[in-house]
């Protein structure tokens, strides 16, 4: 059995996926697939260097099936297909508020310690999801990234006949459009990439391309002036940062989902002359999983279409680089059941 391990300096290596029996509390998961996140990339090109060790398995976005429990799991059985949450919440701190997913012990499974990217994966049994029948183990890699999107439309209190505007268009802000679309909002896609643009149309969002048109023209032509309510920054550009506050009407709401590791200008008069509210979103909670279940099953997240290829294990080094070459790609899974 084989695992994918980071090991450096843009390098990834194949290696011997250990079987570890579960201990109280635990499952021993067959692994299936395993989705390369925008997190993966940034581990690959060295920037999480003081944060994940090396050499590790790393991967987080998985569906997979039970073959092991240990001594006291119960609400799980041998063969059930599942999707996992991967956190490990540590000891609770009252700085928590009760909310462990962002908690002050957090621990990321897969970043901080050894991930699903391999063949035998041993986790706490709370972090599993039962996938439906009829779902097909390469949709339920997709759980992980889709329960993002619920947690920040969530978040965002998108309702029924608002507009929305997503910019970027990468795997979570196609996400994030599909999500807040069944909420019954209007949703408009900014994306600078064509390729991401054209996918966006077929699945029935409004594309905008910032660098020919204009965002907030076009956001004030489709809506007869009246602007959007909610606005998700997804791209992680300065220009998303500072396009944001001019596309919303009076107390609209920002999403901030991109990771932005530098400070950048914001236009805090806005937030002032319009009452705006910006609300931070990071991970998920359980009923996101089970909402991205729900959501996933219905067909209306169009997983299959957001897969742009399948890749054995063994090929890892080749898959991350053409993700690294490839902007017009969207999801891209290693199979780990070689």
């Amino acid at each position: 059995m084989k695992a994918a391990n980071y090991l450096g300096d843009r390098s990834m290596g194949v290696g011997d996926s250990p079987v570890i029996p579960p201990v109280k509390g635990e499952v021993r998961l067959d692994v299936a697939y395993c989705g390369v996140c925008g997190t993966d990339m940034h581990i690959f090109h060295g920037h999480m260097d003081q944060r994940v060790p090396m050499p590790m398995t790393i991967g987080h976005e998985v569906s997979a099936t039970v073959v092991e429990l240990g001594e006291g799991v119960d609400g799980v059985a041998v063969g059930d297909r599942v999707s996992v949450r991967p956190l490990l919440f540590g000891e609770a701190s009252d700085f928590d508020k009760g909310y462990s997913h962002v908690g002050k012990n957090l621990k990321i499974i897969g970043i901080d310690m050894a991930g699903g990217m391999q063949a035998s994966w041993t986790v706490p049994a709370y972090t599993l999801h039962a996938l439906p029948e009829g779902m097909s183990l390469e949709q339920g890699a997709m759980i992980e990234p889709a329960a993002v999107a619920c947690h920040d439309v969530r978040l965002g209190e998108v309702k029924a006949g608002e507009t929305c505007v997503v910019i970027g268009g990468g795997p979570i802000g196609l996400l994030i459009a599909l999500v807040a679309k069944e909420k019954g909002a209007s949703v408009v896609l900014s994306e600078v990439n064509d390729a991401r643009l054209e996918l966006a149309r077929s699945l029935g969002l409004v594309g905008v391309n910032p660098i020919r048109d204009d965002l907030v023209d076009s956001i004030r032509e489709l809506t007869n002036g009246r602007m959007a309510d909610c606005a998700f920054e997804v791209s992680g550009s300065a220009a998303g940062v500072e396009v944001m506050t001019e596309l919303l009407n009076v107390r609209g709401r920002i999403v901030m989902v991109a990771i932005h590791p530098d400070p950048k200008p914001v236009n805090l008069f806005k937030f002032f002359w319009s009452e705006l509210k910006l609300i931070g979103a990071r991970l998920y909670e359980k009923e996101d999983f089970d909402e991205a279940i729900q959501l996933a099953a219905s067909g209306c997240l169009h997983l299959d279409t957001l897969i742009t290829r399948v890749d054995p294990i063994e090929n890892v080094q080749q898959t991350f680089e053409t993700i690294e070459a490839n902007p017009d790609g969207i999801k891209y899974l290693i199979d780990c059941r070689a």
